[in-house]
This record gives structure tokens, C-alpha cells and sequence, in this order.
């Protein structure tokens, strides 16, 4: 029995030397490109918790230096190879598809049950990982203040299980309508519109006076002006109650992750370019500070800094102007003046300090939980080659070409180890109109390079629909910037991505085709995999977020560096040109039978 065991034990210590030898830093690093830039200091994420486990054949170790000790004295044997399968689902991708925004409706009523199971067990079938959904602040709380309603998203979330899906859940506390792809009408509570009736400072308000109702202005997350409550209060509560009616989906593993909604559409951003007050690309948008809150935080702001002559800008155009038309934006502008510096890094700091504070509430809401919290950032890609940066600016990302505007974003995430997810995966630059000084790929390279050198998980999605192969060759190339590494972990990878979105144009017969080829290209050539452990996605319980970071401390993370590197084309493509001359044929075809 003895030497039974010891056999078995200095098995594993060889599995261990063929691991560190395999994990072996090269010029870069593997563990550069996950964010530890520390020569030979390897983090329990990377080592510990994840691809360790897989090469001990399934043996949970928690202390990869204790066995190590523990076998150190066994007899030598040959190392067990590891399958070329094993070391290709390093590469794996897991892909979520997003539900439909109406899938829970006004009324708080799961719609269509049957149909959304059949289409469920399709993406299922097409190795889907899991699904993505709204969680609709004003459908769950729209009877009265801590009056919450979950059951349609119980029912919802049985189905999803049934189906053998994860769940991303979405706590959405924004309005759904009124901007680019909003198909429904979904308003925030109306006791907390009533309270606007009497106050609309309570809302986002442009310099022209127009409120915006898709999102409680961050002039209000401290005051105590909804019965009692501040706005992080009903977030904080909100997310406390979801975590109370939704324990038995959390202990099973269903919710892999928690995305907090920080803004319009989720997204940490200001209002900017609202649809439904006019705006239409790719105009610059305004800036959204002008409520009597933000007003008096800004004046107080600037007398502190000794300069209570200063004001908030009223040279900085209207929604549909172009950087040059303006005094604040064009060459020159009042936005690289001392004046100018001080509002955009006031503006952009007060979007920094929102975020902070509402993920440090979900932190304490689902501590222990084993899920992932994440915000999601825009991606405002128009006028990123222009100078000014001007859509950037206005939503709130102080972003310029010797700035840089996201990875602060980044470093706040590291705190409350949240995921960095990011848009408009997707675009390419020659796909844009050059008046809009588009720069899609070069944005999300700066991002994504941000995300990895804080250290943190970046993931992704499309921000607009796409069923041709040049689009997903493209969120192909971004999940993997370098490729596929058939020797172990790619250099770059994303945690995941996720699909925009589940409707019946994505299930017809032609671009689900598609489709399941991105998916499969996604997985690396592999098979659907249940185990998240053997592609480095395993989720430990939630930790406590770590101590606040001080603003000067996340501000040195503005300095200017090169993205890393990125291929031209994704080496695990669904297809080029002649294919989609092929998918053209056979829809042709297809249509003169009918």
C-alpha cells in the first residue's frame, strides 16, 4: 500500500517539474501578459487555482509548494505527458449569448416560456457556455421602495439550469429605451420618477437644461433623497436582496458572474449622446454635469483648488457639433488649458469614485459567493483619432493621445477583483466613415492591454449585431490577440466573451451555421467544456475588495504606454472572402426554392 502511494506521489511531483518547466517565462512572458510584470513571482491565480490543477489529472491541490515538499523525497519516474487536448483547452474561450431585453416583461411575467427553451436547448446544442440578462431594477422594484419581486427571474433562471446554461446576471439599474438598440421601454421605478417630478436634479442634466431619465445623476449617490435612502443605498439593497432570493442558484453554480450596471445602458459612462434627445453619430455629445448637485461639487472643487472663478464649460458645443466647431474641443481648445484639465479630470474622477464606491457595495453584497463582479466600459471609438478625443471626453473617459483614460478604470476594477468588460469587439477601422476619425481597433487594443497590466480578467462583447464571418473573425482575433498556443496557455487571452444577441435572425439556419463556427473557433477547436478549471476560468468565492486606493495612486495609472502586440488576422478564423461569396451562393439558392 506504501509504495503504492509513493508511486502515486512522485507521479505528481513530476507532473509539478513538467509544469514549471511548461510554464517557463519566454520573451513575453506568460506572466507579463497576465499582468504580473514582477520577474519570478507567480500569483495563486495563475499557479495555484487554475492550470495546476489540471496538469495533477483532476487533483485539487491547494498548495502547490506543500506537495512539491511532500513528493520531494519519492523515487524519480518519467513525467506523465499531458494530451495535446489538454493543452489546446488552455486556449478556450467560453461564449455567452445575451438574452433578449424583454424577456422578463414590464408586467414581470417570463415571456414566451416554451419558445425561449426551444431556443435555449439551440445554443446549447451549438456549445454555448451560458447566457447573459438584464436584471431590470425597474421591473423587480417597481411596486415600492424595497418591494422586490424576483419571481419571474426565478422562473427564468430554473429554465437557463434546465437547459444547462450559466448565467451572467446583469443588475440593471438604468432605463432600457431611447438609445441605440433599445427595442423596448423599460423606465426606471416610478416612485423614484416621482421623486423627479418635484426634483429633477435627481437626473443627468446637459447645459442646455435637459434631463435625462435614464440614469440617477452621481450628483445623488450620497444624499438621502428617495424615502430615506441615498441611490448606493437602493443599489446596495437591490443587490443584497438578489443575493437572499437567488442563494440556491449561487451554492450551484449557476450565476458565474454579477455585472453591476454603473451607467446609461450599464455601462460606467455619462449620458453623453443620448438617441432620444437628438443625438446621431457621430456627433461629439455634451457633457452631462449641469444638475444642481454636480454644479455645487464642482464650484467647491475649483475654489479648493483656488479658483472659484472657474466654471463648468459653456464653449464645448451641442450633441451633433464636430471637435472643430467648438471653442473647448478644437486644436487649441480650452480643454489642454490649465482650466480645461482641471474639469475633465474632475469629470473623470467623479465617474472613477461612482464605480468605486457602488462595486465596493457589491462586493459586500455577494462576499463569499463564488462569482465574478464586472462593469462594463463603452466603447466610444468615434473621434479617437482626432486630438481632442472629444465623444471620449464627453462620456467621461479623460482619454488623449498622451493620456490614458481607461486603465485607472482598470487599477479601481483590481480592487474588488472585478472583470473589465469592454465593447465594439467586433469593428475594424475600414468599416467606419473616416469623417468620424474612428479608431474601433486601436481603442480596444489600448483597453484590453490596460485590463491585462492591472492585472485583472478582461472580457468582451459586440456592440452592435453581426452575422457575417468578417465580424467574428474579428472578435475572433481580440479574444486571442497572438493566437493559439498548442503547447499550453496563449500569451493573451480574454476570460470570455459574449454575444449580442439571441433573436430569431441569429437562429436562422444560414447565420447560425456561422454561428456555431465562431463558437468552436472561440473554444479552440474543442469541444464544449462543463468545467471551467480546465480552461483557467475556475471562480473561488468572492474575497473582500481590497483597501480604497488613493486618487493620486489610481491617476499614475494615465500614463501613456504601447498596447501590446497584435496580430493582423486571428489564426482560428470561420472563414474569409470566398466563403462568404459560398454563404451567398447557398442563400440564393436557398431563396429561389422556397
Amino acid at each position: 500500500m506504501t509504495s503504492t502511494v509513493c508511486s502515486k506521489l512522485g507521479d505528481l511531483g513530476k507532473r509539478i517539474r513538467l509544469f514549471q518547466q511548461k510554464m517557463a517565462p519566454e520573451s513575453p512572458s506568460v506572466y507579463q501578459v497576465q499582468g504580473v510584470e514582477r520577474a519570478g513571482q507567480v500569483n495563486e491565480r495563475e499557479l495555484g487555482s487554475r492550470s495546476f490543477q489540471r496538469f495533477c489529472n483532476g487533483n485539487v491541490v491547494t498548495s502547490p509548494q506543500a506537495v512539491a515538499s511532500e513528493v520531494s523525497t519519492t523515487k524519480k519516474e518519467a513525467p506523465t505527458a499531458v494530451t495535446p487536448d489538454e493543452k489546446m483547452l488552455l486556449n478556450y474561450v467560453p461564449v455567452y449569448v445575451m438574452l433578449p431585453l424583454e424577456v422578463i416583461t414590464v408586467d414581470n411575467a417570463l415571456k414566451n416560456k416554451n419558445g425561449l427553451e426551444k431556443q435555449l436547448k439551440e445554443l446549447r446544442t451549438a456549445g454555448v457556455d451560458g447566457v447573459m440578462v438584464d436584471v431590470w431594477w425597474g421591473i423587480v422594484e417597481s411596486k415600492g421602495p424595497k418591494q422586490h419581486d424576483w419571481s419571474a427571474y426565478r422562473s427564468l433562471f430554473q429554465l437557463v439550469q434546465q437547459c444547462g446554461l450559466k448565467l451572467q446576471a446583469i443588475m440593471s439599474f438604468h432605463q432600457c429605451g431611447g438609445n441605440i438598440g433599445d427595442a423596448v421601454n423599460i423606465l426606471l421605478p416610478q416612485w423614484v420618477l416621482d421623486v423627479g417630478e418635484s426634483n429633477p436634479d435627481i437626473f443627468y442634466t446637459n447645459r442646455g437644461g435637459n434631463r435625462n431619465k435614464e440614469y440617477l445623476t452621481i450628483g445623488v449617490d450620497n444624499l438621502p433623497l428617495f424615502a430615506g435612502r441615498t441611490a448606493v443605498e437602493i443599489y446596495s439593497d437591490y443587490m443584497k436582496s438578489f443575493r437572499e432570493n437567488m442563494s440556491d442558484f449561487l451554492e450551484a453554480g449557476l450565476i458565474i458572474d454579477i455585472e453591476v450596471g454603473l451607467g446609461p445602458a450599464g455601462e460606467l459612462r455619462y449620458p453623453s449622446y443620448p438617441k432620444n434627445q437628438g443625438w446621431v453619430f457621430p456627433g461629439i455629445g455634451e457633457f452631462q454635469c449641469y444638475d444642481e448637485y454636480l454644479e455645487a461639487e464642482f464650484k467647491e472643487a475649483a475654489a479648493s483648488a483656488g479658483h472659484p472663478e472657474w466654471s463648468l464649460p459653456d464653449n464645448a458645443g451641442e450633441y451633433n457639433d464636430t471637435p472643430e466647431s467648438t471653442e473647448f474641443l478644437r486644436p487649441n481648445g480650452t480643454y489642454i488649458t490649465e482650466e480645461g484639465k482641471f474639469f475633465l479630470t474632475w469629470y473623470s474622477n467623479k465617474l472613477l469614485s461612482h464605480g468605486d464606491q457602488i462595486l465596493d457595495e457589491a462586493n459586500k453584497a455577494f462576499l463569499g459567493c463564488k462569482v465574478k463582479l464586472a462593469a462594463k466600459v463603452s466603447g466610444i471609438h468615434w473621434w479617437y483619432k482626432d486630438n481632442s478625443h472629444a465623444a471620449e471626453l464627453t462620456s467621461g473617459f479623460y482619454n488623449l493621445n498622451d493620456r490614458d483614460g481607461y486603465r485607472p478604470i482598470a487599477r479601481m476594477l483590481s480592487r474588488h477583483h472585478a472583470i473589465l468588460n469592454f465593447t465594439c469587439l467586433e469593428m475594424r477601422d475600414s468599416e467606419q466613415n473616416a469623417d468620424a476619425k474612428s479608431g474601433p481597433q486601436e481603442l480596444v487594443q489600448q483597453v484590453l492591454s490596460g485590463g491585462w497590466r492591472e492585472n485583472i480578467e478582461v472580457a468582451g462583447e459586440n456592440a452592435l449585431p453581426r452575422y457575417d464571418r468578417a465580424g467574428y473573425n474579428q472578435i475572433l482575433l481580440n479574444a486571442r490577440p497572438n493566437g493559439v498556443n498548442r503547447d499550453g496557455p496563449p500569451k493573451l487571452r480574454m476570460f470570455g466573451v459574449t454575444y449580442l444577441r439571441l433573436s430569431d435572425k441569429l437562429l436562422d439556419w444560414k447565420n447560425f451555421r456561422i454561428f456555431k463556427t465562431f463558437v468552436k473557433k472561440m473554444h479552440a477547436d474543442q469541444d464544449y467544456c462543463p468545467d471551467p478549471r480546465k480552461y483557467n476560468n475556475h471562480v473561488g468565492p468572492l474575497e473582500r475588495s481590497k483597501p480604497k486606493i488613493p486618487i493620486e495612486d489610481l491617476l499614475k495609472a494615465t500614463e501613456s504606454m504601447e498596447a501590446f502586440p497584435w496580430d493582423e488576422e486571428t489564426d482560428m478564423n470561420v472563414g474569409g472572402a470566398l466563403a462568404a461569396l459560398l454563404d451567398n451562393l447557398i442563400g440564393n439558392i436557398t431563396f429561389i426554392f422556397k
